[in-house]
């Protein structure tokens, strides 16, 4: 099993979700982010006075797939949440060792249906 955690523009969420529920991807954590890459923020004006902003918002997309998922899922984040501009983000893939369903107590792929 592996956990893949994308860092997207948080309007591409709604693609990205679509995206992986076309898959067969139904669970996933979404939280809200700040953070900035090569991008390094950017700067706004307000009231007439410019200043920086130093970490861009952003959102975090994790769901956890059995192994021979990973690459459709990969591939469908990537296609949904492009747009060929910097800071569209980045996908990080680690192993997950064991996954446990609270409610009933199914491990592993069982939990993750």
């Amino acid at each position: 099993m592996k956990k893949i955690t994308a860092v997207i523009k948080p309007f591409k969420l709604d693609d990205v979700k679509d995206a992986l529920l076309e898959t067969g991807i139904t669970g996933m954590t979404i939280c809200e982010v700040r953070g900035h890459g090569r991008q390094k923020g950017h700067t706004e004006l307000y009231r007439g006075a410019e200043y920086n902003v130093d970490f861009v918002p952003k959102t975090e997309v994790s769901i956890v797939v059995d192994s021979d998922q990973v690459d459709a899922a990969i591939e469908a984040i990537i296609t949904a949440a492009r747009t060929d501009k910097i800071g569209d983000g980045k996908i990080f893939v680690s192993d997950v060792e064991r996954v446990i369903r609270i409610r009933t107590g199914e491990e592993d792929s069982d939990a993750l249906s």
